[in-house]
Protein backbone atom coordinates (compact mmCIF):
# COMPACT_ATOMS: atom_id res chain seq x y z
CA UNK A 1 0.00 0.00 0.00
CA UNK A 2 1.38 3.51 -1.13
CA UNK A 3 2.11 6.11 1.55
CA UNK A 4 -0.47 9.20 1.94
CA UNK A 5 2.69 11.13 0.50
CA UNK A 6 2.54 8.94 -2.67
CA UNK A 7 -0.98 10.45 -3.34
CA UNK A 8 0.21 13.28 -5.27
CA UNK A 9 2.51 11.22 -7.83
CA UNK A 10 -0.53 8.70 -8.78
CA UNK A 11 -2.52 11.87 -9.40
CA UNK A 12 -0.04 13.64 -11.90
CA UNK A 13 1.31 9.80 -12.95
CA UNK A 14 -2.27 9.50 -14.04
CA UNK A 15 -2.92 12.67 -16.25
CA UNK A 16 -0.30 11.47 -18.93
CA UNK A 17 -1.96 9.72 -22.17
CA UNK A 18 -2.44 6.18 -22.03
CA UNK A 19 -1.89 5.32 -18.24
CA UNK A 20 -4.55 2.57 -17.09
CA UNK A 21 -4.18 -0.46 -14.83
CA UNK A 22 -1.43 -1.73 -16.48
CA UNK A 23 1.00 0.91 -17.09
CA UNK A 24 0.15 1.72 -13.21
CA UNK A 25 0.73 -2.36 -12.50
CA UNK A 26 4.34 -2.23 -14.16
CA UNK A 27 5.62 0.92 -11.80
CA UNK A 28 4.56 -0.22 -9.07
CA UNK A 29 5.89 -3.86 -9.77
CA UNK A 30 9.33 -1.90 -10.46
CA UNK A 31 9.98 0.87 -8.53
CA UNK A 32 7.65 0.21 -5.66
CA UNK A 33 6.60 3.51 -5.08
CA UNK A 34 4.81 6.41 -7.30
CA UNK A 35 7.45 8.89 -5.60
CA UNK A 36 10.28 6.77 -6.42
CA UNK A 37 8.68 5.78 -10.42
CA UNK A 38 8.43 10.13 -10.79
CA UNK A 39 12.15 10.51 -10.55
CA UNK A 40 12.91 7.78 -13.03
CA UNK A 41 14.49 8.41 -16.10
CA UNK A 42 13.46 7.20 -19.92
CA UNK A 43 15.79 3.81 -19.92
CA UNK A 44 13.96 3.42 -16.08
CA UNK A 45 10.56 3.74 -17.78
CA UNK A 46 11.93 1.15 -20.33
CA UNK A 47 13.07 -1.30 -17.65
CA UNK A 48 9.63 -1.18 -16.42
CA UNK A 49 8.49 -2.52 -19.80
CA UNK A 50 6.29 0.31 -20.99
CA UNK A 51 6.45 1.30 -24.06
CA UNK A 52 7.75 3.86 -26.33
CA UNK A 53 4.65 6.07 -26.36
CA UNK A 54 3.92 5.89 -22.33
CA UNK A 55 7.58 6.69 -22.06
CA UNK A 56 7.27 9.84 -24.49
CA UNK A 57 3.85 10.67 -22.65
CA UNK A 58 5.48 10.12 -19.05
CA UNK A 59 8.04 12.62 -19.76
CA UNK A 60 6.02 15.23 -21.50
CA UNK A 61 4.35 14.96 -18.59
CA UNK A 62 6.45 15.40 -16.08
CA UNK A 63 7.91 18.88 -17.50
CA UNK A 64 4.56 20.31 -17.17
CA UNK A 65 3.39 18.66 -14.26
CA UNK A 66 3.63 19.63 -10.32
CA UNK A 67 2.20 16.62 -7.99
CA UNK A 68 1.53 18.54 -4.76
CA UNK A 69 -0.07 21.32 -7.40
CA UNK A 70 -2.14 19.26 -8.45
CA UNK A 71 -3.67 17.82 -4.94
CA UNK A 72 -4.00 21.51 -4.61
CA UNK A 73 -6.23 22.05 -7.71
CA UNK A 74 -7.97 19.23 -6.36
CA UNK A 75 -8.93 20.95 -2.82
CA UNK A 76 -9.99 23.88 -4.65
CA UNK A 77 -12.91 22.06 -6.33
CA UNK A 78 -13.52 19.81 -3.14
CA UNK A 79 -12.57 17.02 -5.01
CA UNK A 80 -10.74 13.67 -3.16
CA UNK A 81 -8.79 10.88 -5.18
CA UNK A 82 -8.42 7.55 -4.40
CA UNK A 83 -6.12 4.98 -5.82
CA UNK A 84 -7.36 1.52 -5.50
CA UNK A 85 -4.69 1.23 -2.24
CA UNK A 86 -7.00 3.08 -0.51
CA UNK A 87 -10.04 2.59 2.13
CA UNK A 88 -12.30 5.15 -0.01
CA UNK A 89 -12.21 3.02 -2.77
CA UNK A 90 -15.34 1.13 -3.73
CA UNK A 91 -14.40 -2.63 -2.64
CA UNK A 92 -16.78 -3.21 -5.56
CA UNK A 93 -14.52 -1.65 -8.24
CA UNK A 94 -11.95 -3.35 -6.95
CA UNK A 95 -12.84 -6.54 -8.44
CA UNK A 96 -13.46 -5.48 -12.20
CA UNK A 97 -10.44 -6.24 -14.44
CA UNK A 98 -10.24 -2.70 -16.44
CA UNK A 99 -10.28 -0.99 -12.69
CA UNK A 100 -9.17 2.84 -12.77
CA UNK A 101 -6.11 3.74 -11.13
CA UNK A 102 -7.13 6.50 -9.09
CA UNK A 103 -11.32 7.66 -9.23
CA UNK A 104 -12.02 11.12 -8.23
CA UNK A 105 -15.10 11.95 -5.95
CA UNK A 106 -17.06 14.99 -5.09
CA UNK A 107 -19.37 14.28 -2.50
CA UNK A 108 -19.26 11.19 -0.28
CA UNK A 109 -19.36 7.63 -0.70
CA UNK A 110 -20.06 5.74 2.13
CA UNK A 111 -21.13 2.25 3.55
CA UNK A 112 -24.87 2.81 2.37
CA UNK A 113 -23.66 2.62 -1.30
CA UNK A 114 -22.72 -1.05 -0.99
CA UNK A 115 -26.32 -1.88 -1.81
CA UNK A 116 -26.69 -0.13 -5.25
CA UNK A 117 -27.66 -0.74 -8.71
CA UNK A 118 -27.15 1.37 -11.65
CA UNK A 119 -29.89 2.48 -14.05
CA UNK A 120 -29.36 3.04 -17.43
CA UNK A 121 -31.05 4.01 -20.42
CA UNK A 122 -31.84 6.05 -23.61
CA UNK A 123 -31.41 10.13 -23.44
CA UNK A 124 -34.52 10.07 -25.48
CA UNK A 125 -36.75 8.40 -23.10
CA UNK A 126 -40.39 8.02 -23.76
CA UNK A 127 -43.49 8.66 -21.24
CA UNK A 128 -43.13 5.41 -20.90
CA UNK A 129 -39.68 4.70 -19.73
CA UNK A 130 -39.81 8.16 -17.78
CA UNK A 131 -43.10 6.60 -15.64
CA UNK A 132 -41.11 3.02 -15.21
CA UNK A 133 -38.00 5.20 -13.94
CA UNK A 134 -40.36 6.63 -11.76
CA UNK A 135 -41.76 3.88 -10.21
CA UNK A 136 -38.79 1.66 -9.80
CA UNK A 137 -36.81 4.22 -8.34
CA UNK A 138 -39.00 5.31 -5.70
CA UNK A 139 -38.93 1.98 -4.21
CA UNK A 140 -35.42 1.10 -4.38
CA UNK A 141 -34.34 3.97 -3.15
CA UNK A 142 -37.20 3.77 0.06
CA UNK A 143 -36.15 0.37 0.47
CA UNK A 144 -32.32 1.95 0.71
CA UNK A 145 -31.11 0.89 -2.28
CA UNK A 146 -28.07 3.25 -3.96
CA UNK A 147 -29.03 4.31 -7.77
CA UNK A 148 -26.27 4.29 -9.64
CA UNK A 149 -26.31 6.43 -13.34
CA UNK A 150 -24.53 8.76 -15.83
CA UNK A 151 -26.02 12.67 -15.24
CA UNK A 152 -27.34 12.52 -18.85
CA UNK A 153 -30.45 14.09 -20.31
CA UNK A 154 -33.28 11.03 -20.35
CA UNK A 155 -33.40 8.12 -17.82
CA UNK A 156 -30.08 9.09 -16.02
CA UNK A 157 -31.95 12.33 -14.98
CA UNK A 158 -35.05 10.76 -14.15
CA UNK A 159 -33.25 8.12 -11.85
CA UNK A 160 -31.63 11.03 -10.51
CA UNK A 161 -34.05 13.02 -9.64
CA UNK A 162 -36.50 10.30 -8.25
CA UNK A 163 -33.98 8.45 -5.82
CA UNK A 164 -33.07 12.14 -4.37
CA UNK A 165 -36.79 12.82 -3.88
CA UNK A 166 -37.69 9.79 -2.31
CA UNK A 167 -34.54 10.14 0.14
CA UNK A 168 -32.33 8.11 -1.34
CA UNK A 169 -28.80 8.27 -2.01
CA UNK A 170 -27.48 8.13 -5.81
CA UNK A 171 -23.97 8.31 -7.41
CA UNK A 172 -23.56 9.83 -11.23
CA UNK A 173 -20.32 8.94 -12.99
CA UNK A 174 -19.14 11.00 -15.21
CA UNK A 175 -16.86 10.87 -18.40
CA UNK A 176 -15.10 13.73 -17.89
CA UNK A 177 -13.07 16.00 -15.17
CA UNK A 178 -15.26 16.42 -12.04
CA UNK A 179 -14.72 20.58 -12.58
CA UNK A 180 -16.88 19.65 -15.49
CA UNK A 181 -20.97 19.46 -15.61
CA UNK A 182 -21.99 17.27 -18.73
CA UNK A 183 -24.22 18.33 -19.98
CA UNK A 184 -24.63 21.74 -18.89
CA UNK A 185 -27.84 21.97 -18.14
CA UNK A 186 -27.75 19.21 -15.51
CA UNK A 187 -25.46 21.34 -13.18
CA UNK A 188 -28.10 22.14 -10.80
CA UNK A 189 -29.08 18.46 -10.54
CA UNK A 190 -24.96 17.54 -9.93
CA UNK A 191 -25.09 20.06 -6.91
CA UNK A 192 -27.78 18.12 -5.76
CA UNK A 193 -26.59 14.58 -6.29
CA UNK A 194 -23.38 15.58 -4.49
CA UNK A 195 -25.42 17.00 -1.15
CA UNK A 196 -27.38 13.13 -1.82
CA UNK A 197 -24.21 11.30 -2.82
CA UNK A 198 -21.36 11.71 -5.20
CA UNK A 199 -20.33 12.32 -8.54
CA UNK A 200 -17.17 9.69 -9.06
CA UNK A 201 -15.10 10.03 -12.76
CA UNK A 202 -11.74 8.36 -12.93
CA UNK A 203 -10.92 11.43 -15.56
CA UNK A 204 -8.43 13.82 -14.00
CA UNK A 205 -9.96 17.69 -13.23
CA UNK A 206 -10.01 19.43 -16.54
CA UNK A 207 -10.35 16.03 -19.05
CA UNK A 208 -13.36 17.74 -21.53
CA UNK A 209 -15.93 15.01 -22.32
CA UNK A 210 -15.37 12.86 -25.59
CA UNK A 211 -17.45 10.61 -27.32
CA UNK A 212 -15.07 7.79 -26.51
CA UNK A 213 -15.10 8.38 -22.69
CA UNK A 214 -18.43 7.56 -22.57
CA UNK A 215 -18.45 3.56 -23.15
CA UNK A 216 -15.20 3.69 -20.88
CA UNK A 217 -17.17 5.19 -17.92
CA UNK A 218 -20.07 2.77 -18.28
CA UNK A 219 -17.72 0.04 -16.98
CA UNK A 220 -17.39 2.25 -13.71
CA UNK A 221 -21.08 2.09 -13.25
CA UNK A 222 -21.74 -1.33 -13.92
CA UNK A 223 -18.60 -2.65 -11.55
CA UNK A 224 -19.60 -0.34 -8.61
CA UNK A 225 -23.00 -1.46 -8.57
CA UNK A 226 -24.70 -5.31 -7.48
CA UNK A 227 -26.41 -5.01 -10.84
CA UNK A 228 -27.44 -3.16 -13.50
CA UNK A 229 -30.71 -2.18 -14.68
CA UNK A 230 -31.52 -1.30 -18.63
CA UNK A 231 -34.88 0.63 -18.71
CA UNK A 232 -34.77 2.19 -22.53
CA UNK A 233 -32.30 2.04 -25.12
CA UNK A 234 -31.95 0.66 -29.27
CA UNK A 235 -29.69 -2.55 -29.44
CA UNK A 236 -26.48 -0.24 -30.20
CA UNK A 237 -26.82 2.36 -27.40
CA UNK A 238 -24.68 2.86 -24.22
CA UNK A 239 -27.19 0.98 -22.18
CA UNK A 240 -26.57 -1.76 -23.81
CA UNK A 241 -22.72 -1.61 -23.47
CA UNK A 242 -23.16 -1.46 -20.03
CA UNK A 243 -25.34 -4.00 -19.74
CA UNK A 244 -22.61 -5.90 -21.45
CA UNK A 245 -19.84 -4.69 -19.30
CA UNK A 246 -22.06 -5.92 -16.11
CA UNK A 247 -21.83 -8.90 -17.83
CA UNK A 248 -18.52 -9.30 -18.08
CA UNK A 249 -17.90 -8.00 -14.63
CA UNK A 250 -20.31 -10.96 -13.18
CA UNK A 251 -23.09 -8.67 -12.32
CA UNK A 252 -27.09 -9.16 -12.39
CA UNK A 253 -28.28 -7.66 -15.19
CA UNK A 254 -32.19 -6.47 -14.89
CA UNK A 255 -34.30 -4.93 -17.96
CA UNK A 256 -37.65 -3.68 -18.50
CA UNK A 257 -39.83 -4.87 -21.30
CA UNK A 258 -41.45 -3.10 -23.58
CA UNK A 259 -43.67 -2.86 -26.72
CA UNK A 260 -41.85 -4.59 -29.50
CA UNK A 261 -43.03 -2.03 -32.29
CA UNK A 262 -40.66 0.80 -29.96
CA UNK A 263 -37.17 1.44 -30.81
CA UNK A 264 -36.49 2.47 -27.34
CA UNK A 265 -37.13 -0.99 -26.14
CA UNK A 266 -35.32 -2.87 -28.71
CA UNK A 267 -32.36 -3.29 -26.35
CA UNK A 268 -34.23 -4.72 -23.02
CA UNK A 269 -35.85 -6.91 -25.38
CA UNK A 270 -33.11 -8.44 -26.55
CA UNK A 271 -31.01 -8.96 -23.68
CA UNK A 272 -34.67 -10.81 -22.17
CA UNK A 273 -34.65 -12.87 -25.09
CA UNK A 274 -31.44 -14.01 -25.00
CA UNK A 275 -31.61 -15.19 -21.40
CA UNK A 276 -28.92 -12.48 -20.17
CA UNK A 277 -31.67 -10.43 -18.38
CA UNK A 278 -34.02 -10.47 -15.88
CA UNK A 279 -37.56 -9.23 -16.62
CA UNK A 280 -38.25 -6.55 -14.23
CA UNK A 281 -41.97 -5.93 -13.79
CA UNK A 282 -41.73 -3.97 -10.39
CA UNK A 283 -39.23 -3.50 -8.04
CA UNK A 284 -40.10 -6.84 -6.22
CA UNK A 285 -38.44 -8.77 -8.95
CA UNK A 286 -34.54 -7.15 -8.16
CA UNK A 287 -35.10 -7.24 -4.32
CA UNK A 288 -35.67 -10.81 -4.83
CA UNK A 289 -33.14 -11.40 -7.19
CA UNK A 290 -30.47 -9.93 -4.44
CA UNK A 291 -31.93 -11.66 -1.26
CA UNK A 292 -30.05 -15.23 -1.35
CA UNK A 293 -33.16 -16.61 0.68
CA UNK A 294 -30.83 -16.64 3.63
CA UNK A 295 -31.62 -13.84 5.97
CA UNK A 296 -35.47 -13.16 6.30
CA UNK A 297 -35.48 -14.00 9.66
CA UNK A 298 -33.15 -11.22 10.42
CA UNK A 299 -34.96 -8.33 8.79
CA UNK A 300 -36.21 -6.79 12.22
CA UNK A 301 -32.90 -7.14 13.49
CA UNK A 302 -30.21 -4.48 14.20
CA UNK A 303 -27.30 -6.74 13.53
CA UNK A 304 -26.25 -10.59 13.32
CA UNK A 305 -26.51 -13.10 15.96
CA UNK A 306 -22.86 -12.32 17.06
CA UNK A 307 -23.34 -8.61 17.17
CA UNK A 308 -21.70 -7.91 14.27
CA UNK A 309 -23.50 -5.32 11.95
CA UNK A 310 -25.59 -7.04 8.63
CA UNK A 311 -23.66 -8.17 5.63
CA UNK A 312 -25.05 -7.59 2.05
CA UNK A 313 -27.59 -10.39 2.43
CA UNK A 314 -29.05 -9.53 5.91
CA UNK A 315 -29.21 -5.47 3.95
CA UNK A 316 -30.88 -6.60 0.65
CA UNK A 317 -33.34 -8.53 2.65
CA UNK A 318 -34.11 -5.38 4.76
CA UNK A 319 -34.27 -3.35 1.68
CA UNK A 320 -36.69 -5.48 0.49
CA UNK A 321 -38.89 -5.61 3.26
CA UNK A 322 -38.75 -1.60 3.65
CA UNK A 323 -39.35 -1.03 -0.22
CA UNK A 324 -42.05 -3.09 0.23
CA UNK A 325 -43.88 -1.38 2.88
CA UNK A 326 -43.32 1.76 0.86
CA UNK A 327 -45.18 0.47 -2.40
CA UNK A 328 -48.36 2.49 -2.06
CA UNK A 329 -46.42 5.54 -1.41
CA UNK A 330 -46.44 6.03 -5.43
CA UNK A 331 -43.91 9.26 -7.08
CA UNK A 332 -46.68 9.57 -10.02
CA UNK A 333 -49.13 10.29 -7.56
CA UNK A 334 -46.87 13.53 -6.61
CA UNK A 335 -46.27 16.61 -8.32
CA UNK A 336 -42.74 17.09 -9.76
CA UNK A 337 -40.39 20.00 -8.47
CA UNK A 338 -39.29 22.82 -10.89
CA UNK A 339 -36.65 21.63 -13.53
CA UNK A 340 -37.10 18.22 -12.08
CA UNK A 341 -38.32 15.10 -14.51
Amino acid sequence: MPEMSDLPYWVAFHKARGMGRVQFTALEAHFGSLGDAWKATEADFHSAGLDERTVRALVTNRTTTNPNEEIDRLVRHKIKAYTWHDVGYPERLKEIYDLPPVLYVKGSISAEDDLSLAVVGTRRATAYGREVTQDLVWELAKGDITTVSGLAIGIDSVTHHTAMRAGGRTIAVLACGLDIVYPSENVPLSRDIVENGALISDYPIGTRPRAEFFPRRNRIMSGISLGTLVVEGDVKSGALITARQALEQNREVFAVPGSILARTSNGPNHLIQRGEAKPVLEAEDIFEEFNLNRATAQIALPGTPDGREPGTEQRVAAARSEATAHRRDSPTARPLHAGGL
